[in-house]
């Protein structure tokens, strides 16, 4: 796939794009350039504020940073179709990650000139007289939301931009100074972000704007994440201080254990007391399309199917890349238009019975990222009770053919009648005995196996592979413009990414309780305990309560709540926390910083296993094999971008220093 890099040197001006979509959120001319001048007015602080929520959109939906948040856990790994943007960082043999290479750059891109038309903002507001504190309050949410992002990718980074430490710069400067990732939060993050919850709104000002809520939930894991990197347990390598190994320590005299009190305060604090935010009655809804923007989300990058403009990516057909398209799904789907039935129940004819549309199942394939097999054995071992295996999965494709206009009758497996909405291929929830793969008579073209009586191709959980697995639901395509055909799937999603939601408020508080936070009895709407038991059990809860079945296609009215919190271990700990994030967060873009956060990436990423072992390319290739990644502790942080090195006047020696060890 073609890869467009956007270079930015720290310091620049930001080239903003007004890309905020629907009338009802944001409505702003396109302009080419901020200045001082235009800061100082009302319509410059505005401008300044949307092109904040606008630069989500590098980020937040792009597949190939999905990808670097991803790949090289126990969630995913390289697919048939991907190439070295994708292969380089898993860790396994197959390339290597550097400078050069690494799609964190586009995290960096993005970030700094973010956080400069930001510190505009917040320097220049006050010079207006008439801009409230909650709009200020907004830009200082975005600078430190993007400095969060930073610290955690690459560790310390610059918080002198040109013009001196969180000042607006009006001049490109091609020096940098690294500051310390105690620096980086004492000064920066945790400021902006106790100022952002006392000024912002409990209930905000546009859709899909800023609240209390949202900053107390950044806050919340920032803290949470700061006291995991003062405790260091594994002493996993910071840079540039204080050195790649020793004690860290506070500026401001706290110890590991008081953060995560703060974080267990802070998040608490924030159930309590949620304003117009809550949980959604399943995690279906939480997901389901015709439900985007519902109260859960917290913080969202949205699109539009109204105009390409406004969604930011082509609304027909869209080459991917570094931009602000939201083709993330693209990469979890496998390439279902492979699989065939046949126009004769005599002879197998093969036909197309699986096309694309832009349907929530279905959406555009590149086979990317490729789920391990531990994904389907371990961490969504209960299938039944659990609704989150079924609302994460597209575990049944299903034949599209009056979309697609075929109107002849079709035949599947057994030479049985199809018809439209007929499973054509199904991943089965377990290992079966009896299926058949060696396709004889009746060829999926998928290396789908046989059962007797069923029409239908199967794939066991063990026969998952890098070319066929189960495409992830939860962030495929959702438009109602449709009619009766396939739509556009071939276009960019028009949905909104959702970045932060409501539910990880309860994790934060539990991992916290884990950590050592005394906890305390939380009331409202979510009364619990307020152990980590209690807080994950809440979560649990509502993982029981099934509303739709995705894979039988129907209604299905069920509680398992009481089964599922009678399963919830009488002691949580870390390794079951990371397991029920996985299972609510699944392919969403959190698992590495999850497992960098505590120090488990190499524990959890360092093997996998997977079918395709022979030849990946291979449909009919069921060989499973166990293959190994080499996680090193300086790999716990990305390279700092060749681009931005190549951008400054320094010398080789400098620009060595500058870059993280191991790159």
């Amino acid at each position: 796939m073609k890869r467009i890099y956007r270079k930015t040197i720290i310091g620049t001006l930001l080239m903003a794009l007004f890309l905020m979509g629907c009338s009802n959120l944001l409505e702003e001319q396109p302009r080419s350039i901020f200045t001082p001048g235009y800061f100082q007015t009302q319509a410059g602080v505005l401008g300044g504020l949307t092109s904040a929520y606008a630069s989500n959109r590098y980020m937040f939906g792009n597949g190939y940073v999905l990808n670097i948040s991803q790949i090289g856990t126990d969630e995913s790994t390289w697919g048939q179709n991907s190439d070295g943007n994708v292969k380089n960082a898993d860790f396994s043999g197959v390339g290597a990650l550097t400078s050069s290479n690494s799609n964190a750059g586009q995290i960096w891109g993005t970030c700094f000139p973010n956080i400069n038309t930001c510190s505009g903002v917040i320097e220049n507001a006050v010079k207006v007289g008439t801009i409230p504190a909650s709009l200020i309050a907004e830009a200082r949410f975005f600078r430190a939301f993007d400095y969060f992002l930073l610290v955690q990718t690459f560790g310390g980074v610059p918080l002198d931009l040109g013009a001196g430490r969180l000042k607006f710069n009006i001049t490109a400067s091609r020096t940098s100074v690294r500051d310390s990732v105690t620096t980086v939060y004492t000064k920066a993050i945790f400021p902006d972000l106790l100022q952002a919850i006392n000024d912002l709104p409990a209930t905000a000002r546009i859709t899909g704007g800023l609240t209390k809520t949202a900053a107390s939930l950044i806050l919340s894991k920032a803290y949470l994440t700061y006291g995991w990197w003062l405790e260091n347990p594994n002493n996993i390598p910071t840079y540039p201080y204080p050195g790649l190994t020793g004690t860290r320590t506070d500026p401001d005299g706290h110890n590991a254990a008081w953060y995560y009190q703060q974080a267990y305060n802070v998040a608490t604090a924030a159930i309590a007391n949620p304003g117009p935010f809550g949980l959604q009655p399943s995690f279906y809804d939480v997901n389901a399309g015709p439900n985007d923007r519902n109260n859960e989300i917290v913080l969202y990058a949205d699109h539009t199917q109204l105009s390409a403009t406004y969604n930011g990516g082509d609304l027909s057909y869209s080459s991917g890349g570094f931009s602000t398209d939201n083709f993330a799904g693209w990469f979890e789907q496998f390439n279902y238009t492979g699989v065939k039935s046949s126009s004769s129940n005599t002879k197998w004819t093969a036909v197309n019975s699986v096309q694309r549309a832009s349907t929530q199942p279905l959406g555009r394939p590149w086979t990317m990222l490729a789920p391990p097999l531990g994904v389907f054995k371990n961490t969504f071992a209960d299938k039944t009770n659990d609704s989150r295996y079924d609302g994460t999965f597209v575990t049944v494709y299903r034949a599209n053919f009056l979309e697609a206009g075929l109107k002849a009758q079709y035949y599947g497996a057994n030479y049985l009648p199809l018809a439209e909405g007929s499973p054509i291929i199904t991943f089965l929830k377990n290992d079966t005995t009896g299926v058949d793969y060696s396709n004889a008579v009746y060829n999926s073209s998928v290396g789908g196996g046989v059962l007797p009586t069923r029409s239908d191709f199967v794939i066991e959980p063990d026969d998952i592979s890098r070319i066929c697995y189960p495409g992830n639901w939860k962030i495929g395509p959702y438009r109602t413009d449709n009619g009766t055909g396939l739509g556009n799937p071939n276009g960019s999603s028009t949905r909104p990414w959702n970045i932060a939601k409501f539910s990880e408020l309860f994790f934060i508080a539990a991992e916290a309780a884990v950590k050592g936070a005394t906890p305390a009895a939380v009331t409202g709407a979510y009364a619990n305990d307020g152990t980590a038991r209690g807080l994950i059990n809440v979560i649990r809860a509502r993982a029981g309560k099934w509303k739709f079945n995705n894979a039988n296609n129907v209604a299905q009215i069920v509680d398992n709540s009481a089964a599922m919190t009678a399963a919830t271990p009488a002691t949580i700990d870390i390794d079951y926390i990371l397991a029920e994030r996985s299972r609510e967060y699944y392919g969403e873009g959190y698992r590495w910083y999850d497992l960098v956060r505590t120090q488990k990436w190499a524990q959890y990423g360092g093997s996998y296993s997977i079918c395709g072992a022979t030849n990946y390319s291979n449909w009919n290739d069921h060989s499973q094999a166990v293959f190994t990644r080499t996680i090193l502790p300086a790999n716990y942080l990305r390279p700092i971008p060749q681009s931005q090195l190549d951008g400054m006047d320094m010398t080789d020696a400098q620009k060595a220093a500058y870059q993280n060890p191991g790159y």
